[in-house]
């Protein structure tokens, strides 16, 4: 017997070792295509593609508060100065002049074939004359700073035309030479970050250099009262992973300590203990690689959810130990494993239905929870019994569990309550369906209302482009895309001149076509006729054309230069604008993303999607609210998972219609099981809550954890009376189920709290509804 049981051990060893290095070099994955169909829309795929590398995803705001408006200011540039040098920013703004000294080269070299300005009539004599007079009258302004030492060489302003379509058309307001807020109460910075919106760890290390930077910046000004602020994108991942790192920590600490009291209560046994852990962990594992060999990559969110479904594991072990060490492994086997195996059943089924979704992350769900719970089943039942042997030493059961059974012969006096109960909720539940589900994805969030407010607001007083509203647009080459992109603007700058819109972001800017670069260099012209019309135009001008040598001379460069491309820009912040806003897509094609900025008076950011759609049509462009998309694709996601659990409860009950053979038992077991869901849905309604996405996984493992408990009242019904060991198993079962989900019900994590206040009163109630309609009267 030792031997064999020694040759099943290192056959589960081998097994798990292979499950190991499968995981090893599994390709895991944290982005949102978790939520994508399979065949997504264009506007689908703008989604993700700027959640996870789109410039508004390397945004962070940072804002200064105390202290008066020059002490902000002194802080604000010392910051500005320190961050700028450091290469996990590419871009670090506050509103001070020669805030892009770092593109200044790049804008100079070729700002012929990046100023909106350049065409044929600025370069008559009448357009020299004017463009010199405006250059002349701006060197008293602040540009002027900027503008002054290369007058010589640009006296028609082309790199402050480039830096005029670079910025936002609603500039922040200036305090003390820095950007404010619009009470004037904080300075405001700008930063983008190198690593991309989608890179948590890259994220992280840009903010706590900001928060180091700051700290010397404080020590250098001498100002230690103020406070800095951060927001973005970034700092709500980062915030949100610690956030969540820290509660599971903690939670799980709480629950582990619990239930493991509980069960060395139980088996006052470590071995027994550390034995129970084999069918849990072989579960998770045997989902991670099961779900790598078929998909190619695992959704880290799948891994999060499909670990609370395959919770139902340590039920397993629980239901070995309590029954076998009071009846014996061989009774075990012939008595308890059967209705273990059934309720294994009809959670793979349940959760197999989810197989058939056209979403992959739900497809993901499903594979991993039936791989899981399958394994962990088969691990209990061939596994367990090899090591622990013929003998499974559990103490015998109080009396608690005598006076258990002496309650449970008068629970059907209590099915009128129950009838009731179910009129009572069904009535309610239909009452209220149309408020039941959530389609907001912030109900998701762990990003507070006071945070998103703060968020907002910082992002109205830097006019920083929202995360929501985009246009893309698509090609076969990238020349297409670009040429599609400036064609979009121009539709685009009818809306900002209307005041629609206060302004977008476009690839075309940093990178405009090779069409429109050769219209532009085009419009320049010959050394020698520039010269004399650039004498002409200057006779009366303070400015005199014998000065502007170095003027011609970048004007004959330019026309020899040709066009500039995505090469010319290596190093600077415009590459990085130009990746971030320009992508390949996977059929090889090309993709440009222009985010857009509502008007500073927007109400909630909003933008008339409507304008804009009929302002687009026919361009080819396509016009998308990403939190619109998102809800319509959470939206769809939920939808589609309802309707699959339903399928698989439908799929469930035909099973357990085969097995028992009797319409009675069928239908108390059903109803058990229906009442159960739909009471929890009673009370999570009657809390406040609305339904989603994670309190629906919390069904799914109800429905799975309760068909056990209302399998094992039923046996009694066809005839097999409920023993002690049966009771206690099940009710040891419900209590580490409670304590674990239930202590997640008090995270401050939404999507913790959801499984937790779902699944802890689901079960506890499954086992009470389950004694009450299941088990017969008497006992009999």
């Amino acid at each position: 017997m030792r031997s064999s049981a020694v040759k099943v051990f290192l056959v589960w060893l081998a097994l798990m070792l292979a499950g190991v290095a499968v995981v090893w070099n599994s390709r895991f994955s944290a982005d949102m295509s978790f939520f994508l169909p399979s065949k997504p829309t264009a506007e689908q795929q703008a989604l993700v593609g700027q959640l996870k590398d789109g410039t508004v995803s390397r945004l962070l705001m940072l804002s200064i508060e105390g202290g008066d408006a020059p002490q902000r200011a002194a802080v604000s540039r010392e910051l500005r100065k320190r961050l700028a040098s450091d290469p996990a920013f590419v871009s670090v703004q506050n509103g001070e002049a020669g805030g892009l000294e770092s593109e200044r080269d790049v804008l100079l070299r070729h700002r012929y074939q990046l100023s909106p300005a350049v065409s044929p009539e600025r370069f008559t004599e009448e357009g020299l004359r004017s463009a010199v007079t405006d250059t002349i009258d701006l060197l008293s302004s602040p540009a002027g700073v900027l503008l002054k030492p290369y007058l010589a060489n640009d006296p028609t302003g082309e790199v402050l035309a480039v830096l005029g379509q670079l910025n936002p058309a609603t500039q922040p307001q200036t305090r003390a030479g820095v950007w404010a807020s619009r009470n004037g109460e904080r300075a405001m910075l700008l930063l983008q970050t190198r690593a991309l919106g989608s890179d948590t760890d890259g994220q992280a290390a840009a903010i706590n250099t900001v928060r180091q930077v700051y700290a010397q910046a404080l020590q250098t000004t001498g100002h230690s009262a103020l406070t800095l602020n951060l927001s973005g994108p970034g700092q709500f991942a980062v915030q949100s992973r610690e956030t969540i790192k820290e509660e599971v920590a903690r939670l799980s600490l709480i629950s582990s300590v619990a239930i493991w009291l509980v069960l060395f209560w139980v088996y006052r046994s470590f071995r027994l203990l550390a034995l129970g852990l084999i069918p849990v962990l072989s579960g998770t594992l045997a989902g991670i690689v099961m779900v790598s060999l078929v998909h190619g990559t695992v959704f880290g969110i799948t891994v999060g959810f499909g670990s609370a479904l395959i919770g139902e594991a340590v039920d397993y072990a629980i239901y070995y130990f309590v029954q076998a060490g009071h009846q014996g492994v061989d009774q075990w086997r012939r008595v308890f494993w059967p209705t273990i195996r059934l309720g294994v059943m009809t959670t793979a089924i349940g959760f197999g239905a989810l197989l058939f979704s056209g979403f992959p992350g739900l497809s993901q769900l499903g594979l991993y929870a039936l791989s899981g719970v399958v394994t962990a089943a088969l691990v209990t039942r061939f596994v367990l019994p090899a090591l622990t042997g013929a003998g499974v030493n559990v103490p015998q059961s109080g009396p608690w569990v005598k006076k258990g059974l002496s309650l449970l012969n008068q629970a059907h006096h209590l099915r009128w309550v129950a009838l009731v109960l179910a009129v009572v909720v069904g009535a309610y539940l239909w009452q209220v369906r149309d408020g039941l589900w959530d389609g907001n994805l912030s109900a998701l969030s762990t990003v507070s209302e006071a945070e998103a407010s703060a968020d907002s607001r910082m992002r109205t007083d830097l006019a920083a482009p929202d995360a929501r509203y985009l246009v893309t647009v698509t090609a076969p080459d990238q020349e297409g895309a670009l040429q599609a992109a400036e064609r979009a603007g121009e539709r685009l700058d009818q809306l900002v001149e209307q005041g629609v819109i206060g302004g977008y972001d476009s690839p075309a800017r940093f990178l405009p076509s090779e069409q429109l670069q050769r219209q532009r260099l085009s419009s320049l012209p010959e050394p020698a006729e520039l010269q004399a019309r650039l004498e002409r135009a200057l006779v009366d001008s303070p400015l005199s054309a014998s000065k502007l040598g170095p003027f011609l001379s970048d004007v004959a460069a330019a026309r020899g230069q040709g066009v500039m491309r995505r090469a010319d820009l290596e190093g600077s912040a415009l590459a990085l604008a130009v990746d971030s806003m320009l992508t390949r897509t996977k059929d090889g094609g090309w993709s440009a993303m222009m985010p857009l900025r509502p008007t500073a008076d927007a109400d909630e950011s909003s933008l008339p999607a409507d304008r804009l759609r009929t302002t687009l049509a026919g361009s080819g462009a396509v016009f998308v609210d990403l939190k619109t998309e998102f809800e319509s694709l959470y939206g769809g996601y939920v939808s589609e998972a309802v309707q699959l659990s339903l399928a698989g409860v439908a799929a469930i009950a035909l099973l357990l219609g085969f097995t028992m053979r009797s319409a009675a038992r069928l239908s108390r077991v059903l109803f058990t099981l229906a009442l159960t869901v739909a009471c929890v849905i009673a009370l999570l309604h009657l809390s406040g809550a609305r339904l989603h996405l994670l309190h629906l996984v919390g069904m799914l493992l109800i429905v799975a954890v309760g068909s056990n408990y209302a399998l094992f009242f039923d046996r009694a019904a066809a005839g097999e009376p409920l023993d002690e060991a049966t009771l206690m198993s099940m009710a040891v079962a419900v209590l580490t189920t409670v304590i674990g989900f239930g202590t997640l019900a008090s995270s401050s994590v939404p999507v913790l709290q959801a499984v937790g206040i779902t699944v802890g009163p689901g079960a506890l109630l499954a086992l009470l509804l389950s004694a009450v309609l299941v088990y017969p009267k008497g006992g009999k």
